[in-house]
């Protein structure tokens, strides 16, 4: 019998090929909706847009796929979905509008001084469906305002740099999700960010999606950055009981970074790297998703996971460090008192997905909940995948 933590046991997610953030939003009839950022070449080539597929039964099977925005556009990418009370389910992404085909980028990278990849700039864009992912509306936009990061780019501002793994979240009436600025593309293509988020205090409840208002977060002309290193990024949140905020975020130090908030996201704790339970001992973790969840259904409930790849590696999943993405590692965490407000106190982790291919990254997953039963999607960048975590493994994360 199969290991449940090999991820050759999944459920195949349909693609086009290339398949990135598989983020599932759990429909009112029960039915699961996936979005994802796909196409038929590598990361980054032209055609690379987002779509939809759904689900009956819990990832088994899925539909015939969905096109959010078209891959004979300009490249739509890295979309989040967010599903509101009314059942209406969003879709954010990073639209390339002005269809670009290359902008300027650091020439001891790039000896043109130019890139073609064009997937991660543009304007922040979202659609909406009201009919369970079958149809898409009109395109909007979001307003994201301007920071140093941006002003200091090669287009003094004009044109953004910037995209988001966070999957959106409800908090105290509000909807959040997390994304990165970017100040220029060089060596890791990202090679300047800090973490940024959206809030909206109206998509919950207003219908009118032109009369949606939006605030960008934290305040000031500065996102979150990591006390070492250029890259600050990929920022994921979770709100805690006592309505604080609690974000993950990935670094190129070998460590994760990880904040408070406890005025809604306008302000944030210094930057620091993780660590485990309350003492000084670090998180280790490569520039790869780090994502945290809180528990919302089942004996769980109201704990934390985290997933993370436990090693010190400094960078991507190829070269020198091919294998820093696997296994994914998860952390149980559960709420205390601290200084200032609640916070979590994380305990030991435990492998949850590996492949036998060492080289092989497991990345960019999401949290599905169904009772007793957790699910998690993830991505190999060609083949995604749903897996059902055995309760016992997930029962070990908080029996320490």
């Amino acid at each position: 019998m199969m290991d449940a933590r090999n991820i050759e046991g999944g459920s195949e997610i349909p693609s086009e090929g290339y398949c990135d953030q598989p983020y599932v939003a759990k429909l009112k009839d029960g039915d699961w909706l996936c979005l994802m950022t796909t196409g038929t070449g590598r990361e980054g080539d032209s055609g690379q847009h987002i779509v939809a597929t759904r689900s009956s039964d819990r990832g088994v099977s899925w539909s015939d796929l969905v096109d959010i925005e078209p891959a004979d556009g300009p490249e739509a990418s890295w979309v989040m979905p967010l599903i509101t009370p009314s059942g209406r389910v969003y879709a954010f992404y990073t639209y390339n509008g002005e269809n670009l085909r290359e902008v300027i980028a650091d020439e001891d990278t790039y000896p043109s001084g130019k890139t073609n990849r064009v997937d991660t700039l543009g304007d922040y864009a979202f659609k909406y469906s009201d009919d369970g992912g079958s149809s898409w509306s009109d395109r909007f936009t979001i307003p994201v305002r301007e920071m140093d990061i941006d002003r200091g780019n090669p287009y003094g501002g004009r044109m953004r740099f910037f995209w988001g793994v966070g999957k959106p979240m409800a908090h105290d009436g509000a909807a959040y999700f997390g994304f990165a600025k970017i100040g220029r593309f060089g060596h890791g293509f990202m090679a300047e960010s800090e973490g940024c988020f959206m809030r909206s205090p109206n998509i919950l409840t207003e219908m009118d999606a032109a009369k949606i208002t939006w605030e960008t977060l934290p305040d000031g002309d500065r996102g979150l950055r990591s006390p070492e290193g250029p890259v600050a990024d990929e920022a994921n949140l979770t709100a805690l009981s006592d309505g604080s905020m609690f974000c993950t975020y990935r670094t190129i130090a070998g460590h994760p970074c990880h904040a408070y908030s406890r005025d809604g996201g306008h302000t944030w704790t210094s930057a620091a790297f993780m660590t485990y339970g309350s003492g000084d001992r670090l998180v280790s973790h490569p520039r790869a998703a780090n994502f945290v969840r809180r528990l919302d259904e089942g004996r769980h409930r109201g704990r934390f996971i985290y997933w993370f790849h436990n090693n010190k590696a400094t960078w991507y999943n190829h070269g020198e460090f091919a294998g820093s993405r696997n296994p994914a590692w998860l952390i149980g965490g559960i709420e205390e008192d601290g200084p200032d407000g609640r916070a979590i106190r994380w305990g030991n982790p435990e492998v949850v997905l590996y492949s036998e291919e060492h080289h092989t990254g497991i990345s960019y997953p999401d949290f599905v909940e169904e009772g007793e039963d957790l699910y998690i999607t993830e991505t190999q960048k060609r083949i995604a995948r749903v897996h059902r975590v055995e309760r016992t493994l997930l029962d070990r994360l908080f029996d320490r």
